[in-house]
C-alpha cells in the first residue's frame, strides 16, 4: 500500500492512502521552540460486503481458485523372461492368477514369451509393476521354478 503525505500548508499534511484521504497531520509552535503535533484520523467508510446470494450468484470472490497441473505418471512394463525350465503351464498359471487374464490371452503371452525370449504381462504405474513382479517372483521361488519377472520403462 502507498501511504501518501501532502502538504496543504507549512504545518499541515494530508495522508492519502490509494488516493483516498484518511487523516491530517496538523504542527504547531509551542512555547521554547518546541514543536506539537496531532494527528486526525478519518473514518472512510467501507465497501458494502455482498450478501451470501449475491456471492453464491457472481461465482464467489473475485478471485478464482486455480487447479494444480497434474501430470500423468510414468509407467512401466512388467515383463517375464523365458527359461529353459519352468513348466508351460505355470507361466499360463501365473498369467491367469496375478494378471487377471483369461486361458486364451495367458497361453498368447506365454507363447510370446517362449519364442521371443520375453512378453509383456502388463503395463502399470511404478508401485504396482513392482509389486506384482514381486508377487510373481515370490510365488515361482515358493514352488520352486526359476521363473523371472522384471519391470521395464515404457518409452514414448
Amino acid at each position: 500500500m502507498d501511504l501518501i503525505y501532502r502538504s496543504d500548508s507549512s504545518s499541515s499534511f494530508s495522508l492519502l492512502l490509494k488516493n483516498r484521504m484518511i487523516g491530517t497531520i496538523t504542527s504547531s509552535d509551542v512555547k521554547g521552540g518546541k514543536h506539537s503535533m496531532s494527528v486526525n484520523v478519518i473514518q472512510q467508510p467501507r465497501e458494502p460486503r455482498m450478501s451470501k446470494e449475491e456471492q453464491d450468484s457472481s461465482g464467489g470472490l473475485a478471485l478464482d481458485e486455480s487447479k494444480p497441473e497434474l501430470k500423468q505418471p510414468a509407467l512401466f512394463k512388467v515383463v517375464l523372461i523365458n527359461d529353459d525350465y519352468t513348466p508351460m503351464e505355470f507361466v499360463v498359471e501365473v498369467l491367469e492368477v496375478f494378471f487377471r487374464m483369461n486361458r486364451e490371452q495367458a497361453t498368447h503371452v506365454m507363447l510370446t514369451v517362449h519364442t521371443q525370449g520375453k512378453g509383456v504381462c502388463g503395463i502399470f504405474t511404478r508401485d504396482i509393476a513392482e509389486t506384482k513382479a514381486a508377487q510373481v517372483n515370490q510365488h515361482a521361488k515358493e514352488s520352486q521354478h526359476p521363473l523371472l519377472c522384471e519391470i521395464e520403462a515404457l518409452e514414448g
